[in-house]
C-alpha cells in the first residue's frame, strides 16, 4: 500500500528535468580548458620538433634524449586527449537545438576538432596542432556568442 501512495505522489509531482556536464546541475561550461590543453599540444609538439638527438656513440645522452622524447610525448597525447574529452562535455552536455538553428556547421566543428585531437595523438604535426588550435577558437567563439558575451580568446604562449 505505501508503494502505491508513493508512486501516486511522484505522478502527482515529478521530479523537474535538469541538465548538466556532471551529476550535479552546476551548469558550469568554459572552453578555457580545452584551449589551455590544446595549447600544450602546440607546445609538445614545437618541443619534439626542436628536441635534437645526440651521437650515438654517447649513451648517456642518448638515454637522456629517450627520455626527454617520451616524456613530451607523453605530454601531448595526455594533453589532446584532454582537450577531446573538454570539447567532447562541451559538445554533448551544453549544446542544444537551438543552438544547432544559429549554427548549422556546429556538429561537423566538434566532430573536425575531436578528429584533430585524435590525429594530434599519433602524429607529431605542427599543422594539425595549429589547426586544433584554429579549431578550438572557433568552437570558444561559438560557445561565447550563444551567451551573448564577447570574451577575447587570449592564449597563455
Amino acid at each position: 500500500m505505501l508503494k502505491q501512495v508513493i508512486a501516486q505522489v511522484k505522478n502527482l509531482f515529478p521530479a523537474p528535468e535538469v541538465h548538466a556536464h556532471c551529476d550535479g546541475p552546476c551548469g558550469v561550461y568554459d572552453p578555457a580548458s580545452a584551449r589551455v590543453t590544446a595549447e600544450a599540444v602546440v607546445s609538445m609538439t614545437k618541443k619534439i620538433q626542436d628536441l635534437e638527438a645526440p651521437s650515438d656513440d654517447d649513451k648517456a645522452a642518448m638515454i637522456a634524449y629517450h627520455n626527454t622524447l617520451s616524456r613530451y610525448i607523453a605530454i601531448k597525447e595526455e594533453q589532446a586527449q584532454k582537450t577531446k574529452e573538454d570539447l567532447l562535455i562541451l559538445w554533448t552536455d551544453y549544446f542544444k537545438p537551438v543552438h544547432l538553428e544559429k549554427y548549422p556547421d556546429l556538429h561537423d566543428t566538434f566532430w573536425q576538432a575531436a578528429k584533430l585531437c585524435s590525429a594530434c595523438k599519433v602524429e607529431v604535426s605542427t599543422q594539425h596542432a595549429n589547426e586544433l588550435m584554429d579549431a578550438v577558437q572557433k568552437i570558444h567563439d561559438i560557445f561565447w556568442a550563444t551567451k551573448g558575451r564577447d570574451v577575447s580568446f587570449v592564449k597563455a604562449s
